[in-house]
């Protein structure tokens, strides 16, 4: 059991329960529960939402924090891009708190909610094996010990206990396409297909995902291996391999290269699959596949990369880092890492030795200083710097057996 861990609670029935729970089950243990509220800033309600769980903290003797999301309007799903900041303000702070464990109110009815909209988008086994009771995000891990139980059960135990909570009102509005699937489920329900069924089907699907997690692992030590933070698949072993663990194979590679956390859609995975059985190139979801003597490259596609700078230490592509060599004072403000890019790898005359395709090789990090360049390791010209990947070889290889 770890020292401490946070909750997070948005005050409905569901995480109040959570929390009520870790309470009473932990009160014996030496372990600090840390509670925290998401504020989206999205409707008008959420800020006495936040004020209820302080206030049920405080009763319990709880330190809670309201974390606010600032930024709530802009492009994209508004659903999605809520979920994400919701990730990354609780992980921030839970790494502020030295907190290695955060558990999470998701219930029965949620996976059935979540196995119901992935059938619809026509998921494969991973998507249909729904909402993993424990998984990694970063050093946090997230935990959901409630998926077995029902939401109707848990308010019964709180309204027995003189437990109040706060609804959602948005939990009724049908331009949500979770609203309208928990609307489906009652009539299923009636129709004598409960949400429990979901739940055990997705029970099912998730030890077939370890199966084939497993084998995918084994997959990937034969047909794939790294060059440049390229990804290099033998086209002959790759073509042999059943359809699923192909699958995986590309998306955990497409996942490295890119650190979404989301696999592409399923269309686009399947015409990747058949560009390297083929031998063909193929661009998708800022990735490039390119076929060279039996053997194919997927890599980082260069109009994903081709305005991303950094300075010299800070991170390049959410991926690499660049160290070692020296700038003096006062010209490091002038410096900026950028992808190498075609006219860049014109100044590197030794990059046909790197046995890497030119067009990979421009889409490394590369250090510049106005239009000149000074450093392209992957390319040769190492001019006293080096580059690493944060996530090297061994976080791909690791990836099929902790995704």
């Amino acid at each position: 059991m770890p020292r401490a861990i946070g909750v997070a609670v948005s005050g409905g029935s569901d995480s109040v329960a959570l929390l009520h729970g870790l309470y009473w089950a932990l009160q014996d243990q030496n372990v600090d529960i840390h509670v925290a509220t998401v504020d989206h800033g999205l409707r008008p309600e959420a800020a006495a939402e936040a004020q209820f769980v302080a206030d049920l903290s405080l009763r319990l003797g709880l330190s809670h924090k309201t974390l606010c999301w600032d930024e709530p309007r802009g492009a994209g799903n508004l659903q999605a891009r809520a979920r994400a900041a919701r990730y990354d303000l609780l992980s921030a702070w839970a790494n502020e708190n030295h907190i290695d464990a955060l558990v999470l109110g998701h219930t029965a009815d949620d996976q059935a909610e979540t196995v119901l909209m992935r059938m619809r988008r026509e998921a494969g086994v991973n998507g249909l094996a729904g909402i993993a009771p424990r998984r990694t995000l970063g050093r946090l891990d997230l935990l959901r010990p409630m998926l077995g139980l029902r939401r109707e059960d848990l308010r019964d135990v709180l309204r027995q206990e003189n437990v109040s909570w706060v609804d959602d009102p948005s939990n009724e509005d049908e331009c949500f396409e979770r609203v309208r699937t928990r609307k489906a489920l009652a009539t299923l329900a009636d129709l004598g297909i409960p949400a429990d069924a979901f739940s055990r089907v997705a029970e099912n699907l998730s030890q077939a995902r370890k199966a084939l997690d497993w084998y995918s692992f084994l997959a990937a030590d034969d047909v794939i291996s790294t060059r440049a933070g390229a990804v290099v698949i033998s086209q002959r072993e790759f073509r042999v391999l059943p359809q699923e663990i192909a699958h995986r194979l590309i998306a955990q590679s497409v996942q490295w290269l890119t650190g979404d956390g989301y696999v592409p859609r399923r269309g686009a995975m399947q015409d990747a699959i058949k560009a390297v059985q083929r031998g063909e190139g193929f661009t998708f979801s800022g990735c490039r596949i390119l076929s060279r003597r039996g053997v194919s490259w997927l890599f980082r596609e260069y109009n994903a990369l081709a305005d991303l700078t950094a300075r010299p230490g800070q991170a390049w592509d959410g991926r690499w880092l660049m160290h070692g060599g020296v700038i003096a004072g006062d010209e490091t403000q002038k410096c900026e890492l950028r992808p190498l890019s075609a006219a860049g790898l014109r100044f590197c005359p030794q990059w046909r030795e790197q046995d890497c395709p030119g067009e990979v090789l421009q889409t490394t990090p590369s250090l510049w200083q106005n239009d000149e360049l000074l450093a392209a390791p992957c390319a040769g010209m190492a001019n006293g710097w080096a580059v690493s990947l944060i996530k090297p070889e061994e976080a791909l290889f690791s990836s099929f057996l902790t995704h």
